[in-house]
């Protein structure tokens, strides 16, 4: 009877003419695509300015795959540096073996200088970008698949993924696609990231621990069907440690910084929310009252001109009774003196 289950690709490669176009590589760029797009539209919504996210993410994205790619290099050095291997692979990138724990560490360095550039507080950035770093990892894991690597135990399950490969010790047959488990619980995370902060306005960082401690759990039980070569610890593999360490690290820093900084943020972004505001001015109703302003200023001389003569005009006025009355005493003092003349005569 012929099971079912998930096919893998031929080739993890596909050329247009002399370029190769790679899967592995094609999953990344659409999951940071995603991620930049998400985080824009949180960030827009918690009052920063559109562009932030991408613009910082300049600086944590090439951050974040050196540090993904160190992480690797030195946790699996044996794969790079061991006798018959060629140590120039370890720049390979496209090649597959990027380290989560890296990536974060580097990227929230790279995502700092950002910050630091744009004056805007490194933990609200962290909050606005964190559903959309899960939905990215969901969508690289992809890149496993196409690589045909990072499989789980050997199963008959229907949704079992199909090994056809035998290079680098590689055994063909069907196993569990922790690459998949590992999608779908990135997707949950994602959710359930947008739904806590909506519940209960997560703010100071404290969404972005909430991602880490969610994936972390995820990260614990898929590491544990993993297959694939590892350095073990007390039995644990080495990303088994890591994420016990990294769970317990953001669990604690929800609880104090809880405790410490409750509530959100009110600005995200200085100066932004007076983007958004009517500049006067602007447009044809600025226009207009620029004119009226103008018209204004020009009237007000004239005004002051027609007061002026007015007051000239009664001052006048005024005077015209004065000269009346002198002209009038004048006649009768001449009056007086003819008649005097007339009586000496």
């Amino acid at each position: 009877m012929e099971l079912a289950y998930i096919p893998s690709p031929s080739s993890g490669v596909l050329y247009l003419g002399p370029v190769p176009l790679r899967g592995y590589a094609f999953c990344i760029i659409i999951g940071v695509f995603v991620a930049v797009w998400l985080g824009n539209k949180r960030w827009i919504a918690r009052g920063g300015r559109p562009g932030t996210v991408a613009d910082i993410a300049v600086w944590a994205v090439p951050f974040g795959l050196v540090g993904g790619r160190l992480y690797h290099v030195i946790t699996d050095y044996q794969l790079y540096f061991s006798e018959g291997r060629d140590w120039v692979d370890a720049f390979k990138i496209w090649e597959g073996g990027l380290g989560i724990w890296g990536a974060i560490a580097f990227g929230a360095l790279g995502a700092w200088i950002g910050c630091r550039r744009r004056g805007v507080p490194m933990p609200a950035y962290a909050d606005a970008v964190a559903p959309g770093i899960a939905l990215a990892q969901a969508i690289g894991r992809w890149g496993n698949w196409f690589n045909q690597e990072l499989y789980g135990r050997a199963t008959d399950l229907p949704w079992a993924v199909e090994i056809t490969s035998s290079s680098d010790g590689r055994v063909p047959g069907t196993y569990h696609p922790t690459f998949l488990y590992e999608s779908l619980w990135c997707v949950g995370v994602a959710l359930l990231v947008i739904w806590a902060d909506r519940r209960f306005r997560l703010g100071h960082g404290r969404a972005f621990a909430l991602y880490v401690a969610a994936y972390c759990v995820g990260r614990f039980w898929i590491e544990y069907m993993r297959v694939d070569e590892a350095h073990h610890i007390l039995g644990l593999r080495l990303n088994n440690w890591t994420s016990i360490l990294v769970f317990l690290l953001a669990v604690l820093y929800i609880v104090l910084s809880a405790r410490k900084r409750p509530g959100r943020e009110d600005v995200v972004e200085p100066g932004a929310a007076s983007d958004g505001e009517p500049v006067s001015g602007d447009g044809a109703g600025g226009a207009a009252a620029e004119g009226e302003a103008v018209v204004k200023d020009e009237a007000e001389p004239a005004d002051a001109g027609n007061d002026a003569a007015e007051s000239s005009d009664a001052k006048k006025d005024a005077a015209e009774p004065a000269d009346a009355e002198k002209d009038a005493d004048a006649a009768e003092e001449q009056s007086k003196d003819g008649a005097g003349s007339a009586g000496k005569s």
